[in-house]
Order: C-alpha cells, then sequence, then structure tokens
C-alpha cells in the first residue's frame, strides 16, 4: 500500500545495500510515538515511510509507544494513536510499550555503573546547565562523578526504592565533559518521577530518558533501520555508545531524515495541546487543527494524505511545503469519488412567479459531473427555491452574469429564468427575488433558441433539509517556523471558522452518514461532521474548495 513513497530515497537504497551485502536478511522498522498527545500530520510521513519500506522489502514493522515519561503519557492517547495508524493504513506486526522493557533498562544502568560508565549525581537543574558548558567552551566534571561503584550502586537503588523527592537525584553517564558534542557530556539516563504510570502503574519512581531508553528499545526488538528526524543527528552518538557499553546483541542503525513543515501549520504536541487545553479549538479532533483525528473529521481520506507524503518524497534537509500542497491531494482524490450536490448556504428566496403553485416535478441531475457512470438522481422542483446569496446581486458589477434585474439564467437542470422585481425589508435588504421562467428551456429538452451566460444552482424550498455548515480557513496566519521569537498564540486567526445555517437538496443526504463525502457544486467539497450530526442536525465541514491556483510543481 505504501510502496509509491519508495520509489527512489536515500533511505532506501542504504536497505537495498545492506540486503544485497547481506547485513541483513529482513528488515525490521517501527513508528515509536511517544503516548503524550495525538498524531499529526507530520507524524503520517514517519508511518508510512516506516511501514511502506517494510512492506516492500518484505519486512516487519513496529508499532511501539515510547512511555518512558508518565507525567505527560495517557491511556487516551495510546488509544488515539492506534486508531490513527491503522486508518491511515499503516498495519503493524507487533505492538510494544518502552515501559514492557523497564527491567532490561535498570539491569543496563546496574550494569553500566558496575563497569565505571555512570554515576549518581547531585547537582540541581541550574547547577547541572552551568556545568555543562557551552558549545565553544567545555564542561566541567560534577562533584559527584568519581563516587565508587559501590556507593553508585547503593544510590541507585535508593532511588528505585523511593527514598527521594524528585530531582534530588538523577543516574548520570560518564563519558566526556569536555566533548565537542554536547549530548556526550554525562547525560542523564535516569531520573526520578513519583508518578503513576499508565502501563507499570506505580512499580517505578524512576524512569529513563529518551536518549538511553531509545537504543535499548531498539536493540531488544531487533530493528535494522531506526529512522528518525533530524534533530537527532547529533545524538546519533550517543545512539551508538548506549548500544555498544549496555552489550546490546542486536546493533540497530539510526538514520535521519527531513521532518515535515508546512505553512500557517502549528507541528508541535505541546502547542496543540494548549490550543486543545486553553479552548481555542473544540479538542484534538477540531477540522482545523493538523492531527490525523482532526483530518479524518474534516474529510480528508487516508489515500490522500498519503500521496501527499509520497510527493513531499524524503530528504536530507528540512524545508517548508505549502499547505495548499495537501489541499491538492484531497481535491484531486475526491473528484471522482464525491457525488454532487446542491446546498444553499447563504440562502435567498427566490419566486418563479408563473410557476403552477402547488406543482412539484423531478428533474435528472447528474450525480458527478466528471463521471457519467455514476448516472443520475431526480432532484424536486416546485414554484419556490433557495438560491445563493452571491448569485444576486441588484447593482451588478462589470461581467457579472448571475441574476439582476432584467438578467435571465438557466437554474442547473431546470430552466431559464428572469428576475423581473425585488422584494426588501425595512431595513432594506434584499429578502426575496421574484422571477418568470419560460417552460421550453427544460435541460434536456433541445432548446436552442437563445443562450445565458450564467448557471445557478438551487434548491427545492419544500423538500430542503436544514443543515449547518462549516467554512474553515488556515487556524494559524503565518508561518511558525519563521517566527519562534513569537508567542504562537498571537498568530492565531480570529476567522479560521465560519459557519453558516442553510438548506440542502433532499435527495442527496436521504441516507447521509458520518464522514460521508459530497461535491457541493460551485462551493466545495464537504463531509458530515463526526461531532456534531444528530438525528435531528445535519452539520456539514468544508473539506476543501473545488479549485486553487496551487499548481504541483
Amino acid at each position: 500500500m505504501f510502496n509509491e513513497i519508495n520509489s527512489s530515497n536515500f533511505i532506501r537504497n542504504i536497505i537495498i545495500e545492506d540486503l544485497e551485502t547481506g547485513k541483513h536478511k529482513k528488515i525490521i522498522t517501527r513508528f515509536p510515538p511517544e503516548p503524550n498527545g495525538y498524531l499529526h500530520v507530520g507524524h503520517a510521513k514517519s508511518i508510512v515511510l516506516n511501514s511502506g519500506l517494510a512492506e516492500e522489502f518484505n519486512g516487519k514493522f513496529n508499532l511501539r509507544f515510547d512511555d518512558t515519561n508518565p507525567t505527560k503519557e495517557d491511556t487516551e492517547y495510546v488509544e488515539s494513536i492506534k486508531e490513527d495508524v491503522k486508518w491511515l493504513g499503516g498495519n503493524w506486526d507487533e505492538i510494544f510499550f518502552a515501559s514492557n522493557y523497564f527491567d532490561t533498562m535498570y539491569e543496563k544502568a546496574i550494569l553500566l555503573i558496575k563497569k565505571g560508565l555512570a554515576y549518581v549525581c547531585d547537582l540541581t537543574p541550574e547547577e547541572m546547565k552551568e556545568y555543562r558548558g557551552s558549545l565553544t567552551e567545555p564542561g566541567k566534571e560534577s562533584p559527584y562523578r568519581n563516587r565508587t561503584a559501590q556507593e553508585n550502586l547503593d544510590l541507585f537503588e535508593r532511588m528505585r526504592k523511593g527514598e527521594f523527592k524528585d530531582g534530588e537525584k538523577v543516574l548520570r553517564a560518564k563519558i566526556d565533559m569536555a566533548s565537542p558534542n554536547i549530548n556526550f557530556r554525562d547525560p542523564i539516563i535516569y531520573r526520578i518521577a513519583h508518578a503513576e504510570h499508565h502501563n507499570t502503574k506505580d512499580k517505578w519512581c524512576i524512569y529513563p530518558m529518551y536518549d538511553f531508553a531509545h537504543p535499548i528499545e531498539d536493540a531488544i526488538e531487533g530493528i535494522t533501520h531506526s529512522i528518525c528526524t533530524l534533530e537527532f543527528e547529533d545524538h546519533r552518538p550517543l545512539y551508538d555508545w548506549v548500544v555498544k557499553e549496555c552489550e546490546m546483541e542486536s546493533v540497530p542503525r539510526q538514520i535521519e531524515f527531513a521532518r515535515l513543515n508546512m505553512t500557517n501549520t502549528v507541528m508541535s504536541k505541546r502547542k496543540l495541546k494548549q490550543l486543545v487545553d486553553e479552548g481555542i479549538v473544540d479538542g484534538w479532533d477540531d477540522p482545523r487543527m493538523p492531527t490525523i483525528s482532526g483530518l479524518r473529521r474534516r474529510g480528508y481520506t487516508p489515500e490522500a494524505i498519503r500521496n501527499f507524503c509520497s510527493a513531499i518524497g524524503v530528504a536530507k534537509s528540512n524545508s517548508l511545503v505549502d499547505s495548499q500542497m495537501l489541499e491538492y491531494f484531497i481535491r484531486e482524490d475526491l473528484q471522482l469519488k464525491a457525488p454532487s450536490a446542491m446546498a444553499a448556504m447563504r440562502p435567498l428566496k427566490l419566486v418563479i412567479t408563473n410557476y403552477p403553485e402547488g406543482q412539484t416535478e423531478m428533474l435528472e441531475i447528474e450525480n458527478n459531473a466528471k463521471d457519467e457512470s455514476q448516472g443520475k438522481r431526480l432532484v424536486s422542483f416546485s414554484r419556490e427555491l433557495y438560491i445563493e446569496q452571491e448569485d444576486f446581486m441588484e447593482v451588478p458589477v462589470k461581467k457579472y452574469f448571475r441574476l439582476f434585474p432584467g438578467n435571465e439564467v438557466r437554474l442547473k437542470g431546470a430552466y431559464f429564468v428572469k428576475c423581473t422585481d425585488v422584494i426588501k425589508n425595512e431595513n432594506g435588504e434584499v429578502t426575496e427575488i421574484h422571477c418568470t421562467y419560460d417552460p421550453e428551456t427544460k435541460s434536456g429538452s433541445g432548446f436552442t433558441g437563445r443562450k445565458v451566460k450564467g448557471t445557478i444552482h438551487w434548491v427545492d424550498v419544500k423538500t430542503a433539509k436544514p443543515a449547518e455548515f462549516r467554512l474553515f480557513e488556515p487556524l494559524i496566519l503565518d508561518d511558525i517556523e519563521e517566527n519562534e521569537g513569537k508567542n504562537f498564540l498571537e498568530q492565531i486567526n480570529p476567522n479560521s471558522m465560519e459557519v453558516l445555517q442553510g438548506f440542502i437538496e433532499s435527495t442527496a443526504v436521504e441516507n447521509a452518514k458520518v464522514q460521508d463525502k459530497l461535491q457541493f457544486i460551485r462551493n466545495g467539497f464537504f463531509t458530515v461532521d463526526s461531532k456534531y450530526t444528530t438525528d435531528k442536525k445535519l452539520v456539514f465541514n468544508r473539506i476543501v474548495s473545488l479549485k486553487s491556483s496551487f499548481k504541483l510543481k
């Protein structure tokens, strides 16, 4: 399913070479999210890449939860990640939890202490930062660095038993405080956290740090290619050091690739959580969010997201992707899938004064203008209709070809109508327009007497279903990555969602279910919202507009 992303990239070439030289007989990849939030579209790139490589080379793909921080992790996130990975098509062979390896990690920490390669340190976080040095200055050794192995074993055991408070002591690897790579300057590998873990409950009060846990997890599972994003490139020497000094049998290879950065998009779980916690959005699955659950609720398809990941490819250098590129792929995916429908989101009543009162006829309208094989549907038509407000202008601007007094247009799939009168309320607002129709001009009748320049859509007042329509714009006004000095909340678009009350033709929605996709004529692609739709209320999310100036290079 995911082979398309792997047509050509440097990671694939590494794997081909490793298989051809016999270094590996079978490759094993993994997707290792921390369950401290919901997955976003950036994670989709990693899922597609890791799952796709395993699929292409008949290997194995693991889903592993990197749950080493109990203060931020939750079962809710575990379940949401499973759902998102499965929905995207990332079918894992096995599922693991880092927390299931805590006993092994503890044993490896003991091994390092016995080898003189780890020690218990009492420095405060502030002191440790001061001792660490900088990119241009070497660090200073901790005064606790030369504790004996026996003393360190005793203190570490007491840490495990809960005799010390959070932050009172840590276990550090003993490597090189003068290393030009700051990650080598005696990094913390265990800290104290008196917090209940979602998986191990209260068994532990000490927890391994990511840089210590992750290489051990990979080695235990026999991961051959540990694929991660570029910010971990400087951590690779430490990754290799842990595998070697912990004497792991399996030796995985870490490979880094560029993470996904998109315009007008937050790619930080911390910031996304802030949006949720502060009520700026209505949850992790808000359709304005770049989360997988948000994209799913908005109406994106897994195929569109996978095709997007394929198109952006796998590179070694970071770049910024235009968010309109993702919109391009959902538009391409839905053009032939989503059946057409007519809706008036900002309704204006149109009365055909010479149409027989009480009469209703059923008109045939194509289900998809781009695919005749989808056939036609019957839509009711009568004297009173709803049209879009923007399809009428009392004083038309130049090159306006829709309805205005004295002008004639075609009602899609129906007749020519000419505007004869305008009804206004006490405030001077247009509330209703009157037209006459020409019965000789019925669509499909072969009428050739005259032509009109405009065609507009409509909904029959008699049978129209009331509905709510939610239109979205980018949640972020400009690029987060280029404005790191700003509080990103200052970049929130106050007009990111517009809610409209209108009507939709009954035929198109008589069997509508949550997540069904429709192509509203001239208005865009829409889906039935999964959170607010009820038996009594239809709510539609606009997935994307029908057209865009964006061109795929």
